[in-house]
């Protein structure tokens, strides 16, 4: 079992910028991705951010040039920094890991709460 927990969301105003920040523990290996998702109100689940075990990054049309996974993030760690924020990027956020072994084992948090107003 992999337990995440995430922190960094709130309240901040159109053009601001925030960090999340997801940590991870118990059975971290065989680490296949780890990235964020986010779910508005009213719509599904979708990818903001992706980073493979070998460090290539997949970002969403939508937040792209706005929003990067850093590179320094430890084996069992992973954050989202958010520039430019917009009011339709508010969401609520969750950490997601995969882990590869016989099959794909998706782990996620609980989530944080991200609203972009003025």
């Amino acid at each position: 079992q992999v337990q995440l927990v995430e922190s960094g969301g709130g309240l901040v105003q159109p053009g601001g910028s925030l960090r999340l920040s997801c940590a991870a523990s118990g059975s971290i290996f065989s680490i296949y991705a780890m990235g964020w998702y986010r779910q508005a109100p009213g719509k599904q689940r979708e990818l903001v951010a992706a980073m493979s075990s070998g460090g290539n990054t997949n970002y969403a049309d939508a937040v792209k040039g706005r929003v990067t996974i850093p590179r320094d993030n430890a084996k069992n760690a992973v954050d989202l920094q958010m520039n430019s924020l917009k009011p339709e990027d508010t969401a609520v956020y969750y950490c997601n890991f995969v882990r590869l072994e016989s099959d794909y084992l998706a782990y996620w948090g609980q989530g944080t709460q991200v609203t972009v107003s003025s």
